[in-house]
């Protein structure tokens, strides 16, 4: 994103998140790049979203920038490794956001849907790319019927496009990006629009 427009943006922020930015920086932890969260943010406040359920924590960025929205959105998040699980409980609690933001030590396709809410207004997906599909399937009966589905890194570094020099496992994990962005294209009850934003976004509703 143009600097300019970033500082403009980061004079109305309501937190400082530069610390948990560096961090992710220099320990080398992917974390959900500017222009998308700022697509997101747009969401969130247009379509009044105050439930979120967001698969893949890593250290907390994207469930604590979601929840500086406004006060009354609440996130569950699911998170399978200890160290970014502990990483984000930490974080969390520093922004003192732990009354709003509830991390899961699970893995999102194992997890007992009973410990997660209901009626969602957005579902984030931003955990294992090979596995979108399938926590696209299992979480849809949580969220509300005008709920929107969020799913970051569609393009995975360009990779997704121009896959001539990857290797032979990287390879195949790009093939199951792209097979489920046509995935979301055949939900004859769903419509996706595909944003060059970050690594790609995918934003998915229930047509009308």
């Amino acid at each position: 994103m143009n600097e300019y427009l970033e500082k403009l943006n980061c004079k109305q922020s309501k937190i400082n998140v530069k610390p948990l930015e560096e961090y992710a920086r220099k320990n080398q932890i992917p974390i959900i790049e500017y222009e998308s969260l700022m697509i997101i943010f747009s969401l969130i406040k247009a379509k009044k979203v105050l439930k979120i359920l967001e698969i893949g924590t890593a250290i907390g960025y994207s469930a604590i920038q979601m929840a500086s929205c406004y006060d009354k959105i609440k996130i569950d998040t699911i998170e399978r490794n200890r160290f970014m699980y502990d990483e984000a409980l930490k974080n969390i609690k520093l922004y003192q956001l732990d009354k709003r933001i509830k991390p899961h030590f699970a893995d999102a396709l194992d997890i007992d849907l009973e410990c997660l809410g209901k009626s969602y207004d957005m579902l984030f997906i931003d955990a294992a790319k090979a596995q979108s599909e399938k926590f696209f399937k299992r979480f849809l009966p949580l969220l509300k019927e005008d709920a929107i589905i969020i799913t970051d890194n569609i393009l995975f570094h360009g990779c997704v496009e121009n896959r001539e020099n990857l290797s032979k496992n990287l390879r195949k994990m790009v093939e199951k990006i792209d097979n489920y962005n046509h995935f979301l294209l055949t939900l004859d009850d769903f419509e996706t629009i595909f944003i060059n934003a970050g690594d790609g976004l995918a934003l998915t509703m229930r047509k009308k």
